[in-house]
C-alpha cells in the first residue's frame, strides 16, 4: 500500500491566501495568515488587516476569545472598557475576551494591522456580539 507523505506548509504570505471582509468592520480588508486552515494552528489566529481613513471595527465584543492589535502603518483610535488611545506603527493594545472594542483608523492612509486571535476566531458569527 502506497504511503501519503504530505509535509505541511509553515510558512504564509499576503499574496497567497484569500483577502476577505469581516462582519462588523467597515472599509476593512483581511489576510488570514496563520490559522487552522492555512498552517495548522490550533490555538493562535493571526490576521493582517487593511483599513481605510476613518473606517474599521464598530462596537463588538468576542466571548472566550483574546484579541491584540499591532499596528504596522497609519494612525488608529481603539477603545476598550472606557479606555481610548491613538496608536501609531509599533503601538499595540489588546482586548480581553468578551470586552467590548472599537477601532477606527485616523490616518489619511490606510492602516496596517496585525491582530492575534487566541483561540482562533475564525469570522465564525456566533463569536461575535455587537454593541
Amino acid at each position: 500500500m502506497a504511503q501519503h507523505n504530505s509535509t505541511p506548509n509553515y510558512f504564509v504570505n499576503q499574496q497567497s491566501v484569500t483577502p476577505y471582509h469581516p462582519a462588523n468592520h467597515t472599509g476593512t480588508t483581511n489576510y488570514r495568515l496563520i490559522g487552522p486552515e492555512t498552517v495548522g494552528a490550533a490555538q493562535v489566529e493571526l490576521v493582517l488587516g487593511v483599513i481605510e481613513k476613518g473606517k474599521g471595527a464598530l462596537p463588538h465584543r468576542h466571548p472566550g476569545i483574546e484579541q491584540v492589535c499591532y499596528l504596522l502603518e497609519g494612525r488608529a483610535l481603539a477603545e476598550v472598557d472606557g479606555q481610548t488611545r491613538e496608536l501609531g506603527p509599533g503601538d499595540c493594545c489588546f482586548f480581553p475576551a468578551g470586552m467590548r472594542h472599537t477601532f477606527t483608523v485616523t490616518s489619511d492612509t490606510p492602516a496596517r494591522v496585525l491582530v492575534i486571535y487566541a483561540p482562533p476566531y475564525g469570522e465564525t458569527p456566533g463569536n461575535t456580539i455587537r454593541g
